[in-house]
């Protein structure tokens, strides 16, 4: 079932992942977030754009353990913690994050 933004039908799959990833736009962003009951806040984007350079640098959505570490390296210890990504991206916030970012499905993810 596609998304409406702006006028658009945007093509995702069962579960709401984008079936084209360069489709992905800040505003289809929002709109994803917005079906999750996410309002997405600087502290969001922040972890978005993380996970799209993630994806860039090994081709892969993270599951939740490479998601963690990742975010410790590169924001440090106080965003590099589960409870952090659990209060910014529930219930899963390896899989919620990445389809906000346009993402495919992290594999290890149920």
């Amino acid at each position: 079932m596609p998304i409406e933004v702006d006028g658009e039908f945007i093509e995702v799959d069962q579960d709401g992942y984008l079936k084209n990833l360069q489709e992905w736009t800040p505003q289809i962003a929002s709109a994803i977030a917005l079906q999750e009951n996410i309002q997405l806040t600087e502290d969001h984007w922040e972890i978005i754009y993380l996970l799209q350079a993630f994806y860039g640098d090994f081709q892969i959505s993270p599951a939740m353990r490479a998601l963690v570490k990742y975010t410790e390296k590169k924001l440090g210890q106080d965003k590099g913690k589960s409870i952090y990504l659990m209060s910014l991206f529930p219930p899963s916030p390896a899989k919620i994050a990445s389809k906000i970012a346009g993402l495919p499905r992290p594999a290890n993810c149920l």
